[in-house]
């Protein structure tokens, strides 16, 4: 099979981990595809256009990064087809080369609405992918929701990353008959679990404190700043020491330092930055719980990586969370942005026993094998349908 990737969330070597998920997604197909990939670039038009190079081990997919402009905020009724106009010929120059099967589109809007647009150019099946975030805020905007309704209900299929996403495209519009979800794999190569003495040792971590990890972009959507509040409260009134562990960077950090000090336990908050997918086991694995207080998510690949690691979790009950959250020795589920409620389920889930080898047994139906397989057999199905 031939396969065409188009979406803006494609790493380059200035952006390594933009878009990483596909990327892997990517590499996953390679097994059974031939791949090529046009990444479009949505930036202001008075912006200046470097290009991109990619990363080396993307080299294989010969991507064709291409600048497109948008308009921010009130750009709903022209920012698809203002990419769509970009793409048009770069699409007709990889086919006259490369004459793909079927296409893959990343991000609901404006990429699979872009691809929409160039059926002439395309000249084969569209398989659109609905990532979380493109879901949860788009629809609530009528042009936006209007063009990924129209979009989805065309596209040979969509890709949800969690039964949510599915369920919230379907009450927008979209027939349910279109709709595949399928949730993210784990390299369980690389999370998989490890001796938590040895890995604080490693990572200079006190041997004897309750830890609690945090992964992820320090935004107003994930909530940080609740999980701080929590984590002060709790050792307020825990017996034993607890550390909170911040692994990530974004806008908040200045605000998540102030306030762990204000509230007395900045000491207990360690910030130690972005780390690499290889680096991020080491502390899942020293860890005895990781939180995810987001406000809005379709199904966080950290969870999923922490029961690959035999690790609880504790997150708020919100998207595709509760369909992956759905057993209590996998942890807990707090109901909205409360810290009594978040710091309760803390404290308890460190008091319990962790019963690793069951999260395990759980962690293994994500494997990226099973993964592959389901992306497989969307796209054959709409190979065959399209023929």
């Amino acid at each position: 099979m031939k396969l065409l990737f188009v979406s803006n969330l494609f790493p380059d070597s200035s952006a390594p981990g933009h878009g990483q998920v596909n990327a892997t997604v990517l590499h996953q197909l390679a097994r059974h595809c031939d791949i090529r990939v046009i990444a479009p670039r949505p930036m202001l038009p008075f912006k200046s256009w470097r290009g991109r190079t990619p990363r080396d081990k993307d080299k294989i997919f010969q991507p064709l990064y291409v600048r497109t402009f948008y308009v921010p905020k009130f750009g709903g009724p022209w920012n698809h087809r203002l990419m769509a106009r970009a793409l048009r010929e770069p699409v007709r120059r990889v086919r006259a080369e490369f004459p793909f099967d079927v296409v893959l589109g990343a991000w609901v809007y404006p990429d699979a609405c872009a691809l929409d647009l160039l059926d002439a150019e395309l000249q084969a099946p569209l398989v659109a992918i609905a990532q979380g975030t493109d879901v949860h805020s788009y629809l609530h905007m009528p042009l936006r929701r209007h063009a990924i309704v129209q979009a989805l209900s065309r596209a040979a299929a969509t890709i949800t990353r969690s039964k949510d996403l599915s369920t919230r495209l379907h009450e927008a519009g979209v027939p349910f008959m279109k709709l595949r979800p399928i949730y993210n794999g784990v390299d369980t190569a690389t999370f998989r679990p490890g001796d938590a003495l040895a890995a604080r040792k490693e990572l200079g971590l006190p041997p004897d404190s309750q830890m609690i990890l945090y992964v992820g972009n320090f935004l107003p959507v994930k909530n940080p700043l609740l999980l701080i509040s929590a984590h002060a409260k709790l050792c307020r009134i825990s017996a034993e020491p607890c550390e909170l562990v911040m692994i990530g960077s974004g806008p908040l950090e200045g605000k998540l330092r102030r306030l762990a000090g204000k509230l007395g336990f900045g000491a207990n908050v360690r910030f130690v930055g972005r780390k690499s997918p290889a680096e991020v086991p080491r502390y899942m694995q020293a860890a005895d719980l990781l939180c995810v207080p987001s406000k809005q998510e379709g199904v966080p690949n950290v969870i999923l990586e922490a029961f690959a690691c035999g690790l609880r979790v504790v997150a708020t009950r919100v998207g595709g969370i509760p369909e992956v959250l759905d057993k209590g020795f996998l942890g807990r589920l707090v109901s909205g942005a409360d810290v009594d409620a978040l710091e309760k389920a803390l404290g308890q889930t460190l008091m319990e026993a962790s019963t690793r080898d069951a999260i395990l047994r759980h962690a293994a139906q994500f494997s990226w094998e099973q993964t592959t397989q389901r992306y497989m057999s969307v796209l054959e199905e709409a190979c065959e349908g399209r023929s």
